[in-house]
């Protein structure tokens, strides 16, 4: 159908029904702009605002850890000597005070048979100056029949005798003492995770006969994890009881460790503090060396003002909040503290029901016009 269908007296009605819509419409642009105009004319910026109360943010720190041994020991020879047997292994479980391996000296039990010797001797020799000391006391109980010189002279051969038997005894000691480190025993249960030795191999103290250990023996059905925590965060683990870790090597679980001991002072060169906590691993799943992803939870510190992130302002100049006073923008200097799931700690000089820019910018300039945004 075409234009050319309808009569001059048809289109002529059309065109006066339609002429009042656009008069309205033209109407409705040229309000809408004016208000937009007055609005930036006037300098006010809608925002939105929170209104400020203490309460106690609670946050997570992740750090890297360290699975380590509850306990270690490398095991050294005390004397010069060559392994006679080895009983263990590498991976061997132990118990304490069993035997590992078995050395030998040969010149040792020589130095054990002269001391020995010499023992004897002074037994000997102390028994007879003390029964010739006896029968002389004995005898001069009788006047004048033992000089006061020879009775003294005789207690002095005793008692240096009885020296010389004390030294020997020692001596002897010394030796039988020797001889049973030759015999290498686990001072705790635990795992053998490293074996060094053969038998017929030449062993002895750490840094003259032997450069590794002949066992490097480890307690694993317990465990250590440590962190080093930053010192920005050192007084809020101080609260830290409990942590979940997991290990790379095991992605699908969860382990838990008791916070156990807190260094009490920082490294100065990485400016954090030691934390460490006990495992419990009697199940064997997790071995030393691991490196662990722990959460601590930070119980953060209570009656602060938290705010969310976006509340902050940070510029070249400070860090600060903008604060509604009497509808104008009022900029207030603040230090941040922990940040959990978009929320801040912020400390500086504010009040209970202070009404705090939520959506804050630096160019909302101090002493802009603010009224809340719907």
């Amino acid at each position: 159908m075409t234009i050319k269908n309808y009569s001059p007296t048809r289109l002529i009605l059309a065109a006066a029904a339609l002429l009042p819509l656009g008069l309205m419409f033209s109407a409705c642009n040229s309000s809408k702009a004016a208000d937009d105009e007055s609005a930036e004319n006037s300098g006010t910026v809608a925002v939105k605002v929170i209104t400020l109360q203490k309460t106690q943010l609670g946050s997570k720190l992740k750090l890297p850890g360290e699975v380590k041994p509850y306990q270690f020991a490398d095991l050294y020879a005390k004397v010069n000597s060559y392994v006679k047997i080895v009983n263990v292994d590498m991976g061997s479980q132990v118990t304490a005070g069993q035997v590992l391996a078995t050395l030998e000296a040969p010149e040792m039990n020589t130095q054990l048979m002269e001391a020995q010797s010499r023992l004897h001797t002074r037994e000997a020799m102390f028994r007879a100056s003390s029964s010739t000391y006896n029968r002389l006391l004995k005898t001069s109980r009788v006047p004048g029949t033992i000089s006061p010189n020879d009775l003294e002279m005789a207690l002095e051969k005793m008692s240096a005798d009885s020296a010389e038997l004390l030294s020997a005894r020692s001596s002897y000691q010394e030796v039988q003492q020797m001889l049973g480190y030759l015999v290498i025993r686990a001072p705790f249960s635990g795992i053998i995770t490293q074996r060094n030795i053969h038998p017929g191999t030449y062993v002895g103290p750490a840094g003259k006969g032997s450069d590794k250990p002949l066992f490097r023996l480890e307690e694993q059905r317990k465990l250590r994890l440590a962190i080093a925590v930053p010192e920005v965060y050192t007084d809020d683990v101080r609260h830290a009881t409990d942590v979940k870790f997991t290990v790379r090597s095991m992605p699908g679980d969860t382990f838990t460790a008791k916070v156990n001991r807190i260094a009490g002072s920082l490294d100065v060169r990485l400016r954090s503090e030691q934390l460490e906590m006990d495992i419990n691993n009697t199940d064997g799943k997790l071995l030393p060396g691991m490196y662990a992803e722990v959460n601590v939870p930070l119980p953060g510190k209570k009656d602060v003002y938290v705010v969310p992130k976006g509340a902050i302002v940070v510029n070249s100049e400070k860090v600060f909040v903008i604060k509604s006073v009497n509808g104008k923008a009022v900029w207030v200097p603040v230090e941040r503290g922990n940040e959990s799931n978009g929320m801040v700690e912020i400390f500086g000089g504010l009040s209970d029901n202070d009404m705090i820019v939520q959506n804050a910018t630096d160019e909302i300039k101090e002493g802009t016009a603010l009224h809340p945004a719907k």
